[in-house]
């Protein structure tokens, strides 16, 4: 019997997969609501049984444990390493049960980035030509694309998929950064960059960011690793010369020549962070032997999320954009150093991240900062010792209904040229179903704003 952790989108897959091979599946799930039963139902139809309740011990006759996101430290996951059951994630489940011939990865990872990096990437290989898909914590799990109808799969793997991800072997992997996040499911910083670097132990072309000590530091054990950078690139790099993107690692002679690939004006939306993820994607197709010219086409046709520096509006010379997937201080920082003048909007559920050198650094572009959430307190005293003649409002409260008045203040702190910008720094469950939620309340309150709706006027008091 195969034991599955968690009636998730990947968890779900993993068992519809198993049972469809014949194999005895159980589901547990510690959650008991309508999604959850509705999940269970539908699985009961392909044979799946579903255990509702938090679960403890190993159930009885489990050979294999396919934990889908739970930390290692859980009790059951503790039981089944004494009792020597083996337990692997939906990824390296995925990775086994490739048919022949099975379409090959090219596998990304890091803090931040990871989503826009393997769209572009998919975007890239489409403009060449293939038949590719984007999978993975991306969410589309692999298990449901191994063996489909495709040319290769661009593979985006979370620290927590990849910590249970032995035999993964990509043709081509990068780490686009590394900076403190899920300490708490891994236990260390160290121990969530080992989790990251297993995505080069297999990998037949290593990709690292130059620019971030982690992300170099893992690719060191590396011969022949690919660098990119925002800077000018040496051999065996990609970087940025001027306004150009070039490629000196993938060309007939690194050291003497240099091959254009795209300018900066062909990523959307433009800030440093989102042209090191360019960078990213394109050494990942340069390995898979896309040429030059699909390269910016596939950067021309990429669409970004939403939530990713969205521009919401312009409301009396102050710009308000929407970066709610800055969910850490990591992504906050990037997105932070876009712009030059900010009213921050931040908090939420730090995660045991630090925030003193996030605000450290972002203290000269502040003119003012608006928080919200159940770890604003932390941000408020960083910004009291970081950053003391910024003005500081905190907005009290749990209710989704917050946002409008974190907008009417953050529009009364700012002044023509600003930019009004959510990059909360933190996740948003204290208050929201995610960060899609809290963006879009953010965006509503800025149109109400511009449409001056009673109580949203910049003189309202």
């Amino acid at each position: 019997m195969i034991c599955v952790l968690g009636a998730g989108v990947s968890g779900a897959a993993a068992a519809r997969l198993l049972a469809g091979r014949g194999e005895r599946v159980v589901v547990l799930e510690g959650q008991d609501g309508e999604r959850q039963r509705a999940v269970a139902a539908e699985l009961a139809g392909a044979g799946v049984e579903v255990r509702f309740g938090e679960p403890v011990g190993v159930p009885d006759g489990a050979s294999l444990i396919v934990a889908t996101g739970w930390p290692p430290h859980h009790p059951l996951l503790v039981a089944a390493a004494a009792a020597g059951v083996e337990v692997i994630g939906e990824v390296e489940l995925a990775w086994r049960l490739r048919p022949e011939g099975a379409a090959p990865w090219l596998a990304l990872t890091g803090t931040n980035g990871k989503t826009t990096a393997v769209r572009m990437l998919t975007a890239m290989l489409a403009a060449a030509g293939h038949k590719a898909l984007a999978v993975g914590n991306v969410g589309v799990p692999v298990v449901e694309a191994v063996a489909g109808p495709y040319d290769v799969l661009a593979v985006e793997l979370s620290s927590f998929q990849l910590h249970r991800a032995p035999s993964v072997a990509p043709r081509a992997a990068a780490v686009l950064n590394v900076a403190p996040d899920h300490l708490d499911w891994h236990g260390s910083m160290e121990e969530y960059a080992r989790a990251k670097g297993e995505i080069f132990v297999r990998a037949g072309t290593v990709v690292y960011n130059a620019d971030d000590e982690w992300s170099a530091r893992l690719a060191e054990p590396y011969p022949g690793a690919v660098g990119f950078t925002l800077r000018t690139p040496a051999a065996g790099q990609l970087g940025v010369v001027e306004d150009l993107l070039v490629d000196r690692a993938f060309t007939g002679d690194p050291v003497r020549t240099a091959e254009e690939l795209a300018t900066l004006d062909d990523v959307r939306p433009f800030a440093p962070h989102n042209v090191a993820n360019a960078l990213a994607a394109a050494a990942l197709a340069r390995a898979y032997g896309v040429p030059a010219e699909a390269v910016r086409r596939g950067l021309a046709d990429f669409v970004p999320d939403p939530h990713r520096i969205a521009h919401v509006a312009r409301v009396a010379e102050v710009d308000y954009v929407d970066d709610s997937k800055a969910t850490n201080p990591h992504a906050a920082a990037a997105s932070l150093a876009a712009y030059p003048a900010i009213v921050w909007v931040a908090g939420g559920q730090l995660k045991g991240a630090d925030v003193e050198e996030l605000v450290r650094q972002a203290a000269p572009r502040l003119r003012g900062a608006v928080l919200l959430g159940a770890d604003r307190e932390r941000i408020r005293r960083a910004l009291a010792r970081h950053a003391e003649n910024v003005p500081v409002v905190e907005v009290a409260g749990q209710d989704t209904g917050v946002m409008d008045r974190v907008v009417i203040e953050a529009a009364r702190l700012a002044t023509p040229g600003d930019t009004v910008l959510l990059a909360p720094a933190g996740a948003s469950l204290d208050m929201f179903t995610g960060y899609p939620a809290r963006g879009e309340a953010f965006a509503r309150a800025v149109h109400r704003l511009a449409a001056g709706e009673p109580g949203h006027g910049r003189g309202d008091g």
